[in-house]
């Protein structure tokens, strides 16, 4: 098995305290229109949800679907971003990615949630990330049904901040494993699904309890605001996590990518405080490679 235990190096924002503004620069612009953007497609699929929602595609199962909306949001957020900066790239979870010259790519998930939006549960997001030579230096998360607006940028030092609504937000505080709510998810794959559930089963009466809410990008923005104390899920994709991943190491987790148990990425998201046993919890669950 390859070795989980060997972190990631996060990446940590200020979490305490005001934040006097953004400053000038690079990722400061990026942050900015990443934010301009995710609230336009924020209103598309806002106004989507009051009328019938149809699916157009599947993707992984009959049961992972994809729907116009989807596809729809992705059209204009690429229209948006490619008419201020036409040289940029941009990985998107619905079209052809497009290639650029500049260093910059745009990492899109229209509709984090899909199946969510789909049955009117208002649990999905837009998911927005800028990324500058292969990092991610920006990322928003916008909460469509509730309207909360989860941004990472710089702050007035240059480093990273957490923000929700514009306040600074950190991780939750120190807890006893025991005493932790962890999010995970499941796959639409039935095979991977199997594998999860029986990995669940393991680490659940080791813990408070789980929650499966259905948006990776949200998931990652609780676990940065204190609603959750850590997040696991196998079959995850960059989009699903670019900008949520951002947004939680800058309010003070840690986030690490390895191989699932099912064959997939696996995702691990906790405070940087608690991150050592719940992976080591995850790994006697089951849910990495061996």
């Amino acid at each position: 098995m390859s070795d989980p235990a060997a972190p990631a190096t996060p990446t940590h924002g200020p979490v305490d305290g005001p934040v006097d503004g953004p400053v000038d620069g690079p990722a400061s612009e990026l942050a900015d229109l990443a934010v301009e953007v995710a609230r336009a497609a924020a209103a598309l699929v806002r106004e989507r949800a009051l009328g019938t929602i149809t699916v157009a595609d599947t993707k992984t199962s009959a049961i992972d679907v994809v729907t116009q909306a989807d596809r729809d949001t992705e059209a204009l957020v690429r229209q948006l971003i490619l008419a201020r900066r036409p040289d940029d790239a941009i990985l998107g979870e619905e079209g052809d990615d497009v290639v650029g010259t500049s260093g910059v790519r745009w990492v899109v998930d229209p509709i984090d949630g899909t199946v969510n939006f789909l049955y009117g549960i208002p649990q999905y997001a837009v998911s927005l990330a800028a990324e500058v030579d292969g990092e991610v230096v920006a990322g928003v998360v916008v909460d469509v049904a509730k309207q909360v607006e989860y941004v990472a940028r710089p702050g007035a030092d240059g480093t990273t901040v957490a923000l929700r609504d514009g306040v600074p937000i950190r991780v939750g505080p120190e807890r006893p494993l025991g005493q932790r709510l962890i999010g995970t998810g499941f796959s639409y794959v039935t095979e991977v699904k199997v594998v999860q559930v029986a990995a669940v089963g393991r680490l659940l009466p080791r813990i408070r309890d789980v929650r499966r809410l259905g948006s990776c990008a949200l998931d990652l923005c609780h676990v940065a605001e204190g609603r959750l104390d850590g997040y696991v899920e196998e079959g995850v994709n960059l989009w699903d996590h670019a900008a949520g991943g951002l947004i939680a190491r800058a309010a003070g987790a840690h986030t690490e990518t390895g191989p699932g148990a099912g064959g997939l990425t696996l995702l691990l998201c906790a405070p940087s405080h608690g991150v050592d046993d719940l992976r080591q919890a995850t790994v006697e669950a089951g849910f990495w490679a061996e």
